[in-house]
């Protein structure tokens, strides 16, 4: 704790897993570790907001996935099952065991590859504007086509200029937003890297191994998101085994924009017993 602010602290480190240098942020707290794994091409400091509404409690880990944000490009292309394979072990270099997960957009993907092949290290897991890979019912090929490079986290005025068509939600009325959470967020933003991760979702589905999913699970989704249609969240929580639906009146980055609602609500569902 901070003596003057009052904020938890929190520890920037660089771990290196399997030869891959990997930056990662930790929050201390009690209890069960929440991990969060990030959309595309952003790096760890996007969620920054969310994580400063979340009860400080709740000990958070965030990390960027190899060639984005702090982390070093890798040598050769990762799948989601590689990934989260390397994730799993990152955690154990952190000295850590039993984690609940959240992932948010891309980083859903990951989020739910972790559970699966982790029914007992992961407790509970937290999907929000997400999908399950190739097989989801997809965004218009206009606002797809404005997702192929990390332009938007580089230059601040493409990314107001599709804020609206691509985020929608808080962004239609206020695209200037976009300036603050995206370019001011994931300055190291890489085309390598980016490349890596758009290569790692191409025929990944999580669509045959999510009734396999035993965790409690959280859904959230926002009602006007052109990127991630909501009947997705529609689709996964019927699919889950013992998943909530929550639709927020928001968009693609409801988690951010709406981090002083959603963190709560996140919360509860974290705390419930069984």
């Amino acid at each position: 704790m901070d003596p003057i602010t009052g904020t938890v602290s929190e520890r920037v480190r660089e771990v290196t897993v399997w030869g891959r240098r990997l930056r990662v942020v930790t929050r201390p707290g009690s209890g069960r570790p929440l991990v969060l794994c990030n959309g595309i091409g952003a790096g760890l400091d996007l969620l920054q907001p969310f994580v400063d509404a979340l009860d400080p409690a709740i000990p958070v880990v965030r990390f960027d996935v190899p060639g984005v944000g702090g982390s070093a490009l890798p040598r050769l292309p990762y799948t989601f099952a590689s990934l989260a394979a390397l994730l799993g072990r990152l955690l154990d270099e952190l000295g850590i065991g039993e984690v609940d997960v959240l992932g948010i957009s891309w980083g859903g993907g990951l989020a739910q590859q972790f559970a699966f092949q982790n029914p007992r290290r992961c407790r509970r897991l937290v999907l929000v504007s997400t999908a399950t890979g190739w097989t989801m019912i997809p965004a218009h090929p206009r606002v797809l086509s404005k997702m192929i490079t990390p332009q938007r986290y580089r230059d601040p005025e493409f990314a107001v200029a599709i804020a609206a068509s691509v985020y929608g939600g808080r962004m239609r009325d206020e695209p200037a937003l976009a300036r603050t959470l995206l370019s001011g967020r994931s300055p190291f933003a890489s085309g390598r890297g980016y490349a890596l991760q758009l290569a790692a979702g191409l025929g990944w589905t999580s669509l045959p191994f999510l009734p396999l999913i035993r965790q409690p699970a959280l859904v959230v989704a926002g009602d006007d998101d052109p990127l991630i249609p909501t009947a997705n969240a529609r689709i996964m929580a019927r699919l889950l085994a013992h998943a909530e639906l929550h639709v927020y009146p928001d968009g693609h980055l409801g988690l951010i924009t709406l981090a002083d609602e959603l963190a709560p609500r996140i919360a509860r569902f974290l705390r419930q017993p069984g």
